[in-house]
């Protein structure tokens, strides 16, 4: 007897534990419910550049991407998604200024508006363009190229006294951007030469008369900075400056060369 109730005993608590296992064998576990729960979409995402996009490219929309931004706010100058939505397509046809690199967040101040000519897109608000007679001995040998920086020299040859030629040259302008020589308006890979009969050049509105006074009074040279120059504001140079005056004599000719004098008065 004693037998038959252990017997049933154990067959009772198997049935138990069946029945639990059955119960709990069709419901998921948390873990597996983390795994498949879908990845959250960002919350931000500013548009780049999808590819290298050189300077002077027309904009097409597939140019452009967007794409997740993780470091916090986004800046005002980057174009969101959430704030412009429409931004690739409004922005096709526009012109780069400078270039992007692949990736790179796109900057409305680098770029031109839709349908604008080539160079009135290169240049700054508040900038004007000017062409200058030039020539290769004027433009360090014709290595002088677009965006180069350059200081102009302006030169002139007026009667002196006693029937001779007094010669006299200054700097009128320094650290002038070179935006083309003749029509070509973007740098040489190769490093050669360009010789060209004009040079375009980025000023100020308020500098283009001393420009055209200069060209129209003598000629105009430019003379090449380093590209390791530090940036400085463009300054004219002031028209009175203590000068030394030397006199060639050559033949029956006297010639007369004033030049800035940097030494101490009476020197």
């Amino acid at each position: 007897m004693f037998r038959i109730l252990i017997l049933v005993l154990a067959l009772s608590c198997g049935g138990v534990a069946a029945w639990l296992a059955m119960g709990t064998a069709g419901q998921p576990t948390a873990s597996a419910a983390v795994v498949t729960d879908e990845v959250a979409a960002p919350d931000k995402e500013v548009l780049v550049a999808a590819s290298n996009l050189a300077h002077g490219t027309v904009l097409k929309e597939t140019d452009l991407r967007w794409q997740p931004w993780t470091a916090g706010d986004v800046p005002a100058v980057f174009m969101s998604r959430a704030a412009q939505p429409d931004a690739p397509e409004a922005l096709k046809g526009s012109l780069v200024r400078g270039g992007f690199v692949a990736g790179e967040p796109i900057r409305d101040d680098r770029l031109a508006q839709p349908g604008a000519g080539f160079l009135s897109g290169q240049l700054p608000s508040g900038k004007r363009a000017i062409a200058v007679r030039v020539t290769a001995e004027s433009t360090a040998g014709g290595f002088i190229l677009p965006n180069d920086r350059v200081d102009l020299i302006h030169t002139r040859v007026n009667s002196g006294q006693e029937g001779g030629e007094k010669v006299s040259s200054r700097t009128i302008l320094s650290n002038i951007r070179v935006l083309a020589v003749d029509q070509t308006a973007t740098g040489v890979s190769d490093g050669a030469p360009v010789v060209g009969k004009t040079a375009t050049l980025e000023v100020d509105p308020q500098q283009i008369p001393l420009i055209t006074a200069a060209e129209a009074s003598g000629s105009i040279s430019l003379a090449l900075r380093a590209a390791s120059d530090k940036a400085e504001p463009t300054a004219i140079m002031a028209e009175a400056k203590r000068t030394r005056t030397i006199r060639i004599f050559g033949g029956d000719t006297l010639r007369t060369v004033e030049f800035p004098s940097f030494g101490r008065e009476g020197s």
